[in-house]
């Protein structure tokens, strides 16, 4: 008989999702696996997959609707089934709903000859390559969202399924446009003109000029799970220098003969793994019903994307070589900043590591990204004086500061940890063997 599909929880904690389009039509068949609709999350755009066969009898929500999730999007037939009342299966599954207007109150599925007999034949239309139609592809959210905004989708550079254009775009493009637009008038009027003023919301007499930038769903997630973890995870900090003469002479024997050049970061998710593995009471998180302990080392690592922060997982990171190790994070942090993650790939980590070094932050706290109960923040590696067998001498030193959380781990625990991560930073061979 026939089914409601509704809206999955694509991403942890997600409260509701966007159709950017739907791979079938109505009375089209699909096989259980394949994609039946591309969702987009607050970071990514993901197909979502049939779990069975049927025909794709009804939709519920159409392309560019943003839908509550356990809400119903579309209703799925059995092959050979052709009227089915909507409003009765609704009714059934205690959906306070009514059918979308026009639909009455039975749905029709007009399947071809050819699919009929064969379950699964009809191929969804796929939208050609956009560089070489010349045609503008975007998702019908993006498309409002441009027009709301002012702005011209034949500028924007998509990063959605086959250059299509989505929401993320949009609202990068939103961001640059009053700079932009500043930039073309002075070019306009010639060098020695005075700059234009950015537009600006209204604002009290006497106070600046601002310009108010919607947020992304993605800014709004980041705002809301740090600020429960600032809010509810008690936090304390223990900071730690660590000598890195060693470690930047072996990395620079593996580079001078690799083919992979190996990074200081790559070095660092080894050792904070090789530290886990040592103290294993150090990789757990904080539940309400028991203190959960993670039984491999899956390390989080803070990535930089044009709408926020992303964190991809390195799973069982102490298994693995250093150079699966840096293969891995260049792939997953070249997918995150074009939006291609799948959820499973930045859901679920047991520990996080957020280096600004390379910015040449000397050094900083994080703030915990829940449910983990620890975050490492890596500094910069600079030249420090330090003292030698009584002497003083000149050392490359980097400082890290780990946030811990009070409920699962305690002051000497976390200190014990934080001793076994700065001896495989110094002996670094230790924490390859």
């Amino acid at each position: 008989m026939a089914k409601l599909i509704k809206m999955p929880e694509i991403a942890a904690n997600a409260t509701s999702a966007v159709i950017v389009q739907w791979s079938r039509k109505e009375g089209e068949a699909i096989k259980a696996g394949e994609c039946l609709a591309e969702i987009e999350t607050d970071k990514a755009v993901i197909e979502y997959d049939a779990d069975s066969n049927g025909v794709l009898g009804k939709i519920l929500a159409a392309a560019g609707q943003e839908v509550e999730v356990g809400a119903p999007i579309a209703v799925l037939f059995e092959e050979g089934e052709t009227e089915v009342d909507i409003a009765a299966l609704l009714a059934a599954a205690g959906v306070a709903a009514e059918p979308p207007p026009g639909a009455g109150t039975t749905a029709s599925a007009t399947v071809s000859a050819s699919s009929a007999t064969t379950t699964g034949a009809a191929e969804p239309e796929r939208e050609p390559d956009a560089a070489a139609s010349g045609r503008i592809f975007a998702s019908p959210l993006a498309r409002r969202l441009a027009q709301e905004r002012g702005l011209a989708l034949a500028g924007m550079t998509g990063s959605g399924p086959h250059g299509r254009i989505v929401r993320r775009d949009v609202e990068a493009a939103a961001q640059a446009a009053p700079a932009t637009a500043a930039a073309a008038a002075i070019a306009a009027a010639g060098s020695d003109a005075t700059p234009p003023a950015i537009p600006s919301a209204s604002a009290p007499q006497g106070s600046a000029a601002f310009t108010d930038i919607p947020h992304s769903g993605m800014r709004r997630t980041i705002a809301r799970r740090l600020s429960e973890s600032k809010a509810s995870i008690p936090h304390f900090y223990l900071s730690t220098d660590c000598r890195m003469d060693r470690l930047l002479a072996l990395r620079a024997e593996i580079n001078a003969a690799g083919t992979r050049k190996i990074s200081v970061n790559d070095f660092i998710v080894k050792a904070v793994a090789a530290a886990l593995q040592s103290v294993p009471d150090m990789n757990v998180s904080w539940t309400e019903a028991a203190l959960r302990k993670y039984q491999q080392a899956d390390i989080s690592v803070a990535v930089s994307t044009e709408g926020g922060l992303i964190t991809p997982v390195v799973r069982n990171a102490g298994g693995k070589t250093l150079s699966a190790i840096s293969r891995e994070i260049v792939d997953l942090a070249a997918r995150a900043r074009s939006g291609a993650l799948a959820p499973n790939e930045y859901q679920g980590g047991s520990f996080t590591v957020s280096n600004l070094g390379m910015f040449g932050v000397r050094e900083f706290s994080a703030i915990i990204n829940p449910p983990q109960a620890a975050i490492l923040a890596v500094g910069a590696t600079l030249s420090q004086p330090v003292v030698v067998d009584g002497q003083l001498a000149v050392a490359q030193v980097m400082k890290v500061t780990l946030s811990v959380d009070h409920r699962a781990v305690d002051g000497a625990l976390a200190a014990q940890w934080l001793a076994v991560f700065q001896r495989c930073i110094e002996n670094p061979l230790s924490a390859l063997i």
